[in-house]
């Protein structure tokens, strides 16, 4: 369950799988990077439940780098995806400096995009608070 009290799934019906579908939210929406990842978004009709798709490079490292930083961005959304202000087809890129990150970092680095690009409101906070 999220903070907001709502079961956080993440079905394949909520994942962005076509090559079409990566492409026309690069082309069609607004781009942002900020810290260790970048985002891509196209806001969506109302009633339309949000998508998400992850890009990791191959520069990044190795297969099991890159399946963490993976993992890492999509448990990201799938906590935050019913805080989100409009349904919207999102893209996450993985940038370099993911590599060796914690979850609450990348947590961080998530919400400061999302409340940047206007998806998240200005008082959503981490599920998970870093510990000292």
């Amino acid at each position: 369950m999220t903070a907001s009290g709502q079961h956080a799934r993440f079905p394949k019906s909520s994942r962005i799988q076509a090559s079409a579908d990566f492409r026309a939210t690069r082309e069609r929406g607004n781009r942002l990077a900020k810290g260790c990842m970048l985002i891509n978004w196209h806001i969506l009709l109302s009633g339309v439940p949000s998508r998400l798709g992850v890009i990791t490079s191959r520069r990044i490292g190795k297969a099991h780098v890159r399946n963490r930083a993976r993992r890492l961005m999509r448990e990201c959304f799938r906590l935050h995806q019913h805080e989100l202000l409009h349904p919207v087809d999102m893209v996450l890129v993985a940038r370099r400096s993911i590599v060796g990150k914690r979850f609450h970092s990348v947590e961080r680095h998530f919400l400061l995009l999302l409340k940047k690009s206007g998806l998240l409101p200005e008082n959503a906070a981490p599920v998970y608070p870093a510990t000292l």
